[in-house]
């Protein structure tokens, strides 16, 4: 018998799921900018949990602490803040999909210039990124990090423009995929989003000062007003002037290409009481149930939802159907990374060390399971048993978004292909008999359309990126086509 290490039994439990790459914070000419950069961390803690890190500068030098970790478990200490003076702050929440997991790929990343210094943070991943790092390195570049943020910074170097604007906006110009990026420097906060819009980003004002950040939940926790959305491939730049005031630049690509935000945003990453693309993330999901109960009814006695990201989504298959809405699990928020030692005995416990069955609820009840989403089915076969052995007569699982058939490249961590429960199986019912489900059911890729946007899908225009339903990437995968022609990054090994 092999025992595991915590770091094992961890992706055991969250091996099932979908993960965000990243949150971003920044905010310009405020006397409390590294405070109110970790307040909206706090709150766009759910697009990251690994690390953390915020950069400032005090109008003499730039600051920076960087920490693995959660935010409130480091930037919650005033010792931690006062090492962070200044009036421009930006800050990054990290869940890698690019790179180890190390201290120094935690961003913002800082890199001293000819223009000066230069701190940027993003949210998302280049479809290029890998292809533009070796033809650097090819030409002399020495990279520190493993990180495709990397990247950026050597463009900005080479750049042969004069202004850090400019030369930051002929950087990104170069790069492709999905992102959302803040970068600061001494006199400036810049705002960029890629060209069709995958990743979310939104401008907030706080007493008259800029800000910008991946959700309206972070504008939320420090009071700040929300003013627009970025458009897909804009930039903005913000500088303080001379006299105090704060300057802001807009600007738009010559030829703009309709926005594609990602659907996975209002399936299941953004925080439910946010705005993203000028819907209500908990309406949407909301939606989806609606729309899930009208798709694939079932005669039941219980609509019980998968903790946390099925909840709004079984309230409205509940509310459609008419069968009663109940809390039939219970998740335990306070598992963390496993706190004993991960025997195999401990490891058989599985998704109960997250998820207790409400057994008052469930015994001898038709149950409708209501989901997010399904990757690798491995936690849905040990939710259905669960399930039954809290004395369910039946077990129905409804899931609020399309079969994933493919993987993600702009910065959602999915398993590969092979891995997927969808190309596993060759149909429903085979995928039901796995699961152990009475019936199993996914929204149509119509029905999470109508849910989101109100109108169902365009197949010549698709008015959202979602690839890893139906396989119709909206870039140009470079680093993918080129992977099997070029050998593997050298990783040095980080005890950070």
């Amino acid at each position: 018998m092999t025992d595991l290490r915590s770091s094992e039994i961890h992706d055991e439990l969250d091996g099932d799921t979908l993960h965000e790459e990243c949150g971003v914070f920044g905010i310009l000419g405020h006397p409390d900018a590294a405070a109110l950069t970790a307040l909206g961390l706090h709150a766009l803690q759910h697009r990251g949990q690994e690390a953390a890190g915020i950069v400032t500068f005090d109008g003499k030098q730039f600051y920076t602490e960087k920490r693995m970790g959660l935010v409130g478990d480091h930037y919650t200490d005033p010792a931690t803040l006062a090492k962070l003076p200044g009036y421009i702050s930006i800050g990054h929440t990290r869940y890698s999909t690019t790179g180890e997991v190390a201290l120094r790929n935690v961003q913002p990343l800082f890199a001293e210039l000819e223009v000066g210094g230069i701190a940027i943070a993003h949210n998302g991943n280049f479809t290029n990124g890998l292809t533009l790092r070796r033809q650097l390195i090819a030409d002399g570049a020495i990279c520190q990090s493993t990180s495709d943020t990397e990247v950026v910074l050597h463009l900005i170097a080479r750049s042969k423009q004069t202004s850090s604007s400019d030369r930051f906006i002929d950087a990104i110009r170069q790069m492709e995929g999905g992102y959302s990026m803040l970068a600061m420097t001494r006199t400036k906060l810049i705002a960029a989003r890629d060209p069709i819009g995958i990743r979310p980003l939104v401008m907030g004002e706080l007493d008259g000062k800029p800000i910008f950040c991946s959700e309206t939940c972070a504008l939320d926790i420090i009071g700040a007003k929300y003013i627009r959305d970025i458009e897909n491939g804009e930039v903005v730049i913000c500088e303080i002037q001379p006299d105090g005031s704060i300057s802001i630049d807009a600007r738009k690509p010559e030829s703009r290409r309709p926005e594609r935000l990602c659907l996975f945003e209002y399936v299941y990453f953004a925080r439910p009481d946010s705005v993203v693309g000028g819907r209500s993330v908990y309406v949407a999901r909301k939606n989806m149930g609606v729309n899930l109960a009208k798709e694939s009814p079932v005669e039941a006695d219980v609509v019980v939802p998968v903790p946390d990201g099925g909840t709004p989504a079984a309230l409205g298959y509940a509310q459609q159907s008419g069968i009663p809405f109940e809390y039939g699990i219970i998740r335990n928020h306070y598992v963390g990374r496993t706190f004993i030692e991960p025997t195999q005995q401990i490891r058989a416990f599985g998704v109960k060390l997250k998820h207790s069955a409400n057994r008052a609820m469930i015994a001898g009840k038709r149950v409708v399971l209501v989901d997010d989403s399904i990757v690798r089915g491995t936690t849905s076969v040990k939710i259905v048993q669960m399930i039954r052995d809290a004395g369910a007569r039946e077990v129905h699982i409804r899931v609020a978004s399309p079969m994933i058939f493919h993987p993600d490249f702009y910065g959602i961590d999915t398993p590969d292909r092979d891995k997927l429960l969808a190309n596993q199986h060759s149909n429903l019912a085979s995928m039901c008999r796995y699961i152990g489900a009475d019936s199993l059911e996914f929204l149509s890729i119509d029905g999470l359309y109508r849910a989101v946007g109100g109108m169902p899908r365009d197949p010549q225009a698709p008015q959202f990126t979602d690839h890893y339903f139906t396989g119709d990437y909206p870039t140009r995968l470079l680093d993918q086509e080129a992977a099997s022609n070029v050998r593997k990054l050298s990783v040095l090994a980080s005890n950070g």
